[in-house]
């Protein structure tokens, strides 16, 4: 298989994974062949690309939700657990976008906005802003959860098809972060049940 066609298919396997059903090769950033660096693999595959660019903007897109934590959430242990994966993942973004310069990845982010599984939109945080006390906490808690459980999948899938040793490292590190929040969310006391 070329390295090209690897690439192709490691975006198309994270594709898959975020449920967004279809997989266009001929426009995706992260169809481009994987780019040298210095690592002992020598380079980042498709599956390293897409992880490094899905990441990035599940987290930035998520930041702004866990900022309204402070003032909206009413659980101390909520507001709590939102400061903890708000500061996790600010120095999961500074690694992140080092691995994405290295990877001479474009500026432009194709993941930014797209709506996928665990992927915190704009309108949702809107929704969250207007809200305060246990209403906040619930629509937090939801979507910190997908986010969360989102982020597992992704981690294992670069833990299973990724090249790039640092890069692997780093979801290796995410995915026991994201899978400590989970254990710390209060899972059935926000969910209406």
């Amino acid at each position: 298989m070329s390295i090209a066609l690897r690439a192709v298919a490691g975006s198309c396997l994270l594709t898959l994974l975020l449920g967004a059903g279809a997989c266009d090769s001929g426009t995706s950033t992260t169809a481009a062949p994987p780019v040298a660096s210095s690592s002992a693999a020598g380079f980042f595959g498709g599956t390293d690309l897409a992880w490094v660019e899905i990441t990035i903007a599940m987290n930035e897109q998520l930041l702004p939700l866990l900022d309204l934590a402070p003032t909206h959430a009413s659980d101390p242990g909520l507001r709590s657990l939102a400061a903890e994966v708000k500061t996790t993942h600010e120095q999961e973004l500074s690694t992140l976008r080092g691995l994405h310069d290295e990877a001479r990845l474009p500026a432009e982010n194709p993941h930014k906005g797209m709506p996928m599984p665990g992927m915190v939109t704009p309108e949702q945080v809107t929704q969250a802003a207007a809200a305060q006390g246990a209403a906040f906490d619930k629509l937090l808690a939801q979507h910190l959860k997908a986010h969360l459980e989102q982020g597992v999948k992704l981690a294992e899938s670069e833990g299973k098809a990724g090249l790039e040793p640092r890069t692997k490292d780093l979801a290796a590190q995410v995915l026991a972060g994201c899978r400590q929040f989970l254990a710390q969310l209060p899972a059935t006391k926000f969910s209406g049940k």
